[in-house]
C-alpha cells in the first residue's frame, strides 16, 4: 500500500473468550442489518494502537449463539460494509496435533470443512452466472506472517502450521472422529472456520485464523473434556492472543486489499 493510499480498517471476530477486547479505544458501536440478515452482535468500532479496527462478537455478547447457528454471511457482509478488507477469525480450538496443546496458539495454513446445512456462499439464488473462487489457500499468505512475526517478536509459543478441521458442533467429537480427523490430517478441530473463511473469500477480503487452543480433542488425553479445563486454557493462553493482535495490527492495516469478488 503507498503512503497515500487510505488504510483500511482490520476487522476481529471473537470467539469463544474473546467477546471483548481490553485494549481497543471505543469510537462507537452500531448495531446494522444486511442483506443476509443480522450480524450476532453490533460492530465496536475503535482503535488498537493507531490502527483503526472493527470488532465482531462471532457468538453475541454474551455468548449466547451455537457455531451452527451463527449467520456467518451477515456477519462478514457488516464487515465488509463498514470498510474492512482484513479479517483476523479468533478461534477456540482442541489440539489433535502432539505440539499442541492447551494454551498454546496455532495460525494455521489449511481447513478440511466437516460441516453440513450451514448457509455458505454468497453465490445463490436469481445469479447471472455460476461463480466458482478459487480456495486452494484459505488463509491469506501475507496476513499470516504478520501474526507469525508478531508471535516471534513477543516470545508467544506459537504454531505457524496447521490444518483446522471444522466440525458441526455444539457438541465435541467422539474419540473416533478424532482418529479419523487426524487421518485426514487435521492438526487442530473447531466449530466455526467455516464457512467463515470461504464467505470472506467470497467478498475478496484477506482472511486468517488466530488459533487458541483450550483443550485436548476427544480421545488425546486421560480424561474426559471439561468446561473448568477450556476456561483455564483461555485465561493462560488469551494474553498472547491479545498481545499478537495488538502488535499486528499496523501491519494487518498496510495490506492492499485484494479485488472484491462479488
Amino acid at each position: 500500500m503507498s503512503a497515500t493510499a487510505e488504510r483500511c480498517p482490520v476487522g476481529i471476530i471473537g470467539g469463544t473468550g474473546l467477546t471483548t477486547l481490553s485494549g481497543l479505544e471505543i469510537t462507537g458501536e452500531r448495531a446494522v442489518e444486511t442483506a443476509w440478515g443480522t450480524p450476532s452482535a453490533p460492530l465496536v468500532e475503535g482503535k488498537l494502537g493507531e490502527q483503526e479496527v472493527v470488532f465482531l462478537s462471532r457468538h453475541g455478547n454474551p455468548h449466547r449463539i451455537p457455531p451452527h447457528e451463527v449467520n456467518y454471511r451477515a456477519n462478514l457482509r457488516a464487515l465488509y460494509d463498514a470498510g474492512v478488507r482484513t479479517v483476523v477469525g479468533v478461534n477456540a480450538v482442541g489440539g489433535i496435533h502432539s505440539e499442541m496443546g492447551p494454551a498454546h496458539i496455532v495460525v494455521p495454513d489449511q481447513i478440511i470443512d466437516y460441516t453440513w446445512g450451514r448457509p455458505s456462499t454468497f453465490f445463490e439464488g436469481e445469479l447471472d452466472e455460476v461463480t466458482h473462487i478459487d480456495f486452494t489457500w484459505p488463509y491469506d499468505a501475507e496476513a499470516r506472517q504478520i501474526l507469525i512475526d508478531a508471535a516471534r517478536a513477543q516470545g508467544t509459543p506459537c504454531s505457524d502450521f496447521g490444518v483446522y478441521g471444522a466440525t458441526q458442533g455444539p457438541r465435541l467429537e467422539t474419540a473416533a472422529e478424532i482418529v479419523r480427523m487426524e487421518r485426514d490430517g487435521c492438526d487442530l478441530v473447531g466449530m466455526t472456520g467455516m464457512p467463515e473463511a470461504v464467505l470472506a473469500a467470497e467478498l475478496g477480503m484477506r482472511y486468517v485464523c488466530l488459533g487458541l487452543v483450550v483443550n485436548w480433542a476427544a480421545g488425546k488425553s486421560d480424561h474426559i473434556i471439561s468446561m473448568e479445563e477450556i476456561h483455564e486454557a483461555i485465561d493462560k493462553g488469551m494474553s498472547g492472543v491479545k498481545g499478537m493482535l495488538e502488535m499486528s495490527m499496523a501491519g494487518l492495516g498496510s495490506l492492499t486489499p485484494k479485488p472484491q469478488s462479488s
